[in-house]
């Protein structure tokens, strides 16, 4: 349904820092619509049975009725700055954010839905903006206050009783964990680009720990709330738990336990952090209807871009109003194949991983440092200095003919350290043209200079869970440790994460291999200011040994969509 509500250019746009508690009519600068007249009642207070009493933010229409109702979570702060501004320069490749300036970062923009005649409701979770119970991020008890909001407002004179719930990152995390316990007005849900494993996505990487976003995204809680002395020390957490424990096990949504409808967006550029996730969340929810949407491209841009609003407003339409619309046409797997930054064709597929992709083999050579569609008969070991930051290896595959490469890969190594009782393993996939150059795509956190595939290993957590392990994706278990000793060789799994990349003929491929991150360097200036996975608490030592050929089947498992 086309919206009809158009701006007033006349009317002066409210200042947000104006707006008072309680009943405020207000107007927004939406960037769709014009000037737009609605009413907000800020700081709203709703009621969880244990006593504890959470905030609300309510954007509605200026009129009669009852409205399907959109809703996030999180514990930013609920009137934290507009248009992600708190990050400002200090993050210059952001990319557009067009919004409302009543926009909070990752959330749905008031601008948008309410003009569209839908309810935007802003929860401040427990622990924030207020709130003085104990501030546990993405967890079940924070789960199941997001679910007596979600009741609570299908109860409101102003609802029709159809709640979805929307938003990125954060906001995406706890929509995994609330629709695993099934609120009954939960009608749907947009979980944009989220992680829903803690210990896997974020606070270890291959069961190494993240020493830079997750410790940086910690702070920032604890710095945003520093009033509070309930927030659970995560930083803490990780250090006193480097297994996937109960403590990580409780922090695992349970997927499987999801029914509702599901539109989910996954980046192939958010490795490392809403990637993996994105895709898992897809995969395990046990939703009859379900669509996933891929992009190759920077996640807040995006989210807000108008033509994924209007994909986002034609699922609700169909689920919280009911409309009787063509949503159920839509592919239920729309993906980008990328060619170059910024640069790809979206297909289509009823499912992930794709139907019918042939997995193919490509071995390591440490002779010539090649990768080749058959293994050499004669075994050679390669070594670099697991302790340098330049020493690496790379093996090199051109294509010749036109190839897509899409889902996850697997690297296989025969490894050993001359030294050490561990090893640390990074690994990168890069696509360079036929001319030798490398193309570039975006990565973790916006930064514009990255790679096509990244995965983690420290090799005592080699272990693999063969019920969840598939031919491209390894399911390490992660619950004991086995070190190795100095020589020892062990071959080893690593998850290289989803992507999506056009190879043409004459182009290659590079698998890199190294002690240390393949990308260096902050997506900032500000070297305070740790925003993409780093991880400096590592156990190399000396040399680490490769070893292919023979006895050793080194290689590389890609997925070739036919």
């Amino acid at each position: 349904m086309i919206n009809n509500n158009l701006g007033n250019p006349k009317l002066e746009v409210t200042n947000v820092e104006e707006v008072k508690e309680g009943l405020n009519h207000i107007v927004v600068d939406s960037v769709q619509y014009g000037n737009q007249e609605m009413i907000m009642e800020k700081d709203v207070p709703v009621t969880m049975k244990d006593g504890e009493i959470l905030y609300v933010n309510v954007f509605r229409p200026n009129k009669d009725g009852q409205f399907p109702v959109v809703m996030s979570a999180d514990t930013y702060g609920k009137d934290n700055k507009p248009k992600i501004t708190n990050m400002g320069a200090n993050w210059p490749t952001l990319g557009s954010i067009p919004t409302s300036s009543f926009t909070p970062e990752e959330s749905p923009d008031p601008g948008f839905w309410v003009p569209n005649d839908y309810v935007v409701v802003k929860v401040a979770l427990r622990g924030s903006a207020g709130s003085n119970g104990v501030l546990s991020p993405w967890s079940k008890r924070e789960a199941g206050d997001y679910y007596e909001v979600i009741e609570w407002a299908a109860e409101q004179e102003w609802s029709n009783g159809n709640i979805g719930t929307n938003g990125v990152s954060y906001l995406a995390v706890t929509q995994w964990w609330v629709a695993s316990l099934n609120p009954p007005h939960l009608k749907a849900m947009i979980p944009w680009e989220g992680l829903n494993d803690m210990y896997r996505e974020v606070a270890f990487h291959g069961g190494m720990p993240d020493t830079g976003f997750f410790r940086f995204w910690i702070q920032g809680i604890f710095a945003r709330w520093e009033d509070n002395p309930n927030i659970e020390d995560l930083i803490q957490a990780q250090k006193d738990h480097p297994l996937f424990d109960d403590f990580w096990k409780q922090r695992q949504a349970p997927l499987a336990n999801i029914t509702i409808p599901l539109l989910t967006c996954a980046s192939w550029s958010t490795q490392g952090l809403h990637n993996r996730g994105s895709f898992e969340g897809f995969k395990q929810a046990s939703s009859e209807n379900k669509w996933l949407y891929v992009h190759g491209r920077k996640e807040w841009e995006s989210y807000y871009a108008r033509e994924n609003l209007e994909r986002q407003k034609e699922f609700f339409d169909y689920y919280l109003k009911e409309e009787d619309n063509d949503w159920l046409e839509t592919p239920h797997v729309i993906y980008e194949v990328r060619d170059k930054f910024y640069r790809g064709q979206f297909k289509t597929a009823e499912n992930f991983p794709l139907p019918n992709t042939n997995y193919q083999a490509l071995y390591l050579n440490n002779s010539d440092m090649s990768l080749n569609d058959q293994s050499i008969s004669t075994d050679t070991v390669a070594s670099y200095n697991s302790e340098s930051n330049e020493d690496e290896l790379r093996y090199t595959y051109t294509f010749n003919q036109d190839t897509e490469l899409v889902g996850n890969m697997k690297l296989k190594l025969w490894v050993a350290s001359e030294e050490a009782n561990d090893l640390d393993l990074f690994a990168g996939i890069k696509k360079l043209d036929c001319r030798g150059n490398e193309v570039h795509f975006p990565d973790f956190n916006h930064i514009e200079k990255g790679q096509v595939a990244t995965g983690w290993l420290r090799a005592s957590h080699r272990e693999l869970d063969e019920t969840k392990s598939t031919i491209a994706q390894p399911w390490h278990t992660h619950e004991h440790e086995h070190k190795v000793s100095p020589n020892e060789i062990v071959p080893v799994e690593i998850e290289l994460l989803p992507s999506g990349t056009l190879f043409k003929k004459g182009e290659s491929l590079v698998v890199v291999v190294k002690g240390n991150e393949i990308i260096k360097g902050n997506s900032t200036p500000l070297p305070n200011m740790k925003t993409r996975y780093e991880h400096e608490d590592t156990v190399n030592k000396g040399n680490h040994l490769v070893y292919t050929g023979g006895d050793y089947d080194s290689h590389l498992i890609i997925p070739v969509s036919e």
